[in-house]
């Protein structure tokens, strides 16, 4: 029996979220379910602020890569003929079978195929694994950050840890408790490395640090 008004008030989030879900908001707040929802929708208002950032990095960084990838190999379907990993190869035939499950087969384009890789396709071709730091960063993917002031290792692990964080946001996970200062600084700077007119226009719109300042006086940062 819930004997508080509070809690009460708030019970259908138990049945909603699942105790397994609710947990760290609990372990944050307190225990208070009440406290616990506040801090639920403030790590909604984070992701919802961190998703234009995102989305702008992850759209110009794959368009980025695949034009200098495809002016490097001499094809629209660079990744037919470029020497990718298992995994790699992988991900693009996964990419075809989910185009071709919607029906296109036979009339999916280059484009379509950019489109449905992941987001760690893109960053493996940083990595340095399989030669991937001969084969496409030093001839081509170096010339997709024209602004990079960091050594290619270093970009990758900026690439990577965008890539876990934006999955988390993606899969509504719990990002309150992450360093997100840092995190909005990371993604911002790889913008930076790869256009300067997109950094000014991500900056201008940018809404994350106006929901860092509204943050419950019971969050951990």
């Amino acid at each position: 029996m819930i004997d508080d008004p509070d809690e009460q008030s708030t019970a259908w989030v138990q049945r909603a979220l699942s105790p397994a879900r609710l947990a760290p908001y609990l372990a944050a707040a307190g225990g208070g379910t009440a406290a616990a929802l506040e801090l639920y929708r403030w790590n909604l208002d984070l992701c919802a602020a961190f998703y234009p950032p995102l989305h702008w990095c992850e759209i110009a960084l794959r368009n980025a890569m695949h034009s200098q990838l495809r002016s490097y190999f001499g094809a629209h379907h660079w990744w037919d003929v470029a020497p990718l990993n298992e995994n790699g190869r992988s991900m693009i035939g996964k990419a075809r079978d989910d185009l071709a499950k919607r029906g296109r087969r036979e009339t999916h384009t280059p484009d379509d195929i950019v489109a449905a890789v992941p987001l760690g396709f893109w960053v493996s071709l940083t990595s340095r694994g399989d030669r991937y730091d001969q084969t496409f960063w030093k001839h081509s993917l170096y010339f997709a950050f024209p602004h990079l002031t960091a050594t290619r290792r270093v970009l990758h692990r900026d690439l990577n840890g965008i890539r876990e964080f934006r999955n988390r946001i993606m899969h509504h996970e719990p990002i309150f408790n992450r360093n997100l200062p840092n995190q909005r600084d990371r993604v911002h700077r790889v913008i930076g490395y790869l256009s300067t007119p997109l950094y000014d226009e991500t900056i201008r719109v940018d809404r994350i640090q106006t929901v860092l300042a509204a943050k419950p006086g019971h969050a951990p940062l």
